[in-house]
């Protein structure tokens, strides 16, 4: 790529669908009571498989697509409507039911490690961050401008473990209200890089449709 733009815009994209902020107050929940060593251990473990999960799809993503027979137009029309919906969802300062479902935060509860499931997988690392980087992947077909984006997956998966880490005082300082504002302007963030990845997608599907020649 010629510019860092596209990195800089990757990674606020990513870490607005992650949504981190958005996942201390159920991480709070899931630990409640438990050792302060194992909630440093669930934070680390839920960091780390959010960026195995969009690490995996920065390189694979791909031939995944390709195994199922859907085109990149295709993927660019449903990954941006899901995005839309999460987004959406934000907006109202609720969980999108594509991330985290009401019935799997009640058997959540009962586990005895979250980190993995339903942390990382699919309450941050869901369908929707798993679509945005296969798009933003499928841009840059160059080995090193993938390397550049696993980075900023990277730096993504930092601030998870950052944020999960300082669970209690974010969720001390802020409040429900703070977090919910943050959420909300992230919300906003993710609606306007949905209604692209949508646009984008709908306009290759329609030049297919058109008569060539």
């Amino acid at each position: 790529m010629d510019s860092y733009t596209f990195y800089v815009k990757a990674f606020i994209g990513v870490l607005a669908v992650v949504n981190p902020l958005g996942a201390v107050p159920v991480f709070l929940v899931l630990t409640a009571g438990r050792a302060h060593r194992e909630k440093t251990a669930t934070a680390r473990v839920a960091a780390f498989t959010v960026f195995l999960v969009l690490l995996v799809s920065i390189w694979m993503g791909d031939e995944i697509l390709r195994l199922f027979g859907i085109s990149v137009a295709a993927f660019r029309v449903g990954g941006g409507l899901l995005i839309l919906l999460m987004a959406i969802a934000m907006l109202h300062a609720r969980q999108s039911h594509a991330a985290h479902t009401a019935d799997e935060a009640e058997e959540a509860s009962t586990q005895e490690s979250v980190a993995v499931v339903p942390l990382g997988i699919p309450l941050m690392a869901g369908p929707g961050a798993i679509s945005l980087v296969i798009v933003m992947a499928h841009q840059i077909p160059n080995w090193l401008d993938r390397l550049w984006l696993s980075l900023c997956v990277a730096g993504v998966g930092l601030l998870v473990w950052l944020a999960l880490h300082l669970a209690e005082p974010i969720g001390n300082a802020l409040g429900v209200t703070g977090l919910n504002i943050m959420i909300r302007i992230m919300g906003l963030l993710l609606a306007a890089i949905g209604a692209q990845i949508l646009f984008e997608g709908g306009v290759a599907l329609v030049l297919k449709l058109l008569p060539t020649g």
